[in-house]
């Protein structure tokens, strides 16, 4: 009895010392200090998120985000590149931190991902040419329209629930679904209401359709294990949406065009 008893309290004592002994492991955010370095994965193909602008900068919302985040770190911002459908495996494969793109946190994605608290919703609507006869986005549910959107996105969710009797077409980025639409090789296409305004900016033949198809929540992503790095970002986002300056950025760049006359 004495021996069973001997061996049960050193059992337990090797569980406390597993739970109270330091991970192997340092955490995301040990990491993050001790390096000095915020790496962010971005897509920059997508005014008005994160893109090149006029002077040859990398800039948008998400840029600015990120920066504010880094800055409040006191770290360095390390920004890296990919077409939207290498954003996650990139992400999975810790080539940086954090996804910051207008990326929606769907049942599907948060399987594999941790988002931050939404810090807005966008509106997705659909465009046509100016010489379409389709005034709502309702007109394209019809069999034989082809439909365009971004390659690995909410946005051919959309078409594929909403216009289930149209085609969806998939394109490597939103500025590439808006060139299809602009030379005719799709019928529309379906985007954010910015993105849309963008556009119609750069492609002189395109308009908006009527009725917003969706509002879904935008986020940044983290990995599913890095806990504290998603708590850390909705704590960012609820003390920068409190002081007005993340609602200031959203201003500037998302329902105004007022970026355009600095960056384009």
């Amino acid at each position: 009895m004495k021996q069973l008893v001997k061996s049960i309290a050193a059992r337990a004592i090797a569980v406390v010392a597993l739970f109270l002994a330091p991970s192997a492991h340092a955490d995301i955010m040990d990491d993050i200090l001790q390096r000095g370095e915020l790496r962010v994965g971005v897509q920059t193909q997508g005014e008005p998120v994160s893109f090149i602008d006029k002077n040859g900068e990398r800039t948008g919302l998400a840029i600015d985000i990120v920066k504010m985040m880094a800055a409040d770190l006191n770290v360095k911002l390390v920004i890296q590149d990919y077409d939207w459908k290498g954003l996650i495996p990139a992400l999975l494969s810790h080539k940086f931190d954090i996804i910051a793109a207008d990326m929606t946190p769907t049942p599907q994605r948060t399987t594999q991902l941790l988002f931050s608290r939404p810090f807005f919703y966008q509106d997705t609507i659909a465009f046509v040419q100016k010489n379409s006869p389709y005034k709502t986005w309702q007109e394209l549910n019809v069999s034989g329209l082809n439909v365009g959107g971004t390659q690995g996105g909410t946005y051919v969710t959309a078409i594929k629930e909403f216009m289930p009797d149209a085609t969806a077409k998939e394109f490597a980025s939103g500025p590439a679904t808006a060139q299809a639409v602009s030379s005719g090789r799709v019928d529309a296409a379906v985007s954010s209401a910015s993105n849309v305004a963008a556009y119609s900016t750069g492609f002189d033949n395109l308009r908006p359709l009527e009725g917003v198809i969706t509002r879904e929540p935008l986020a940044f992503a983290a990995r599913k294990e890095n806990i504290q790095l998603k708590f850390w970002m909705d704590n960012w986002i609820e003390l920068r949406t409190a002081d007005k300056k993340l609602d200031k950025l959203i201003e500037y760049w998302w329902t105004t065009t007022d970026w355009e006359k600095d960056h384009k």
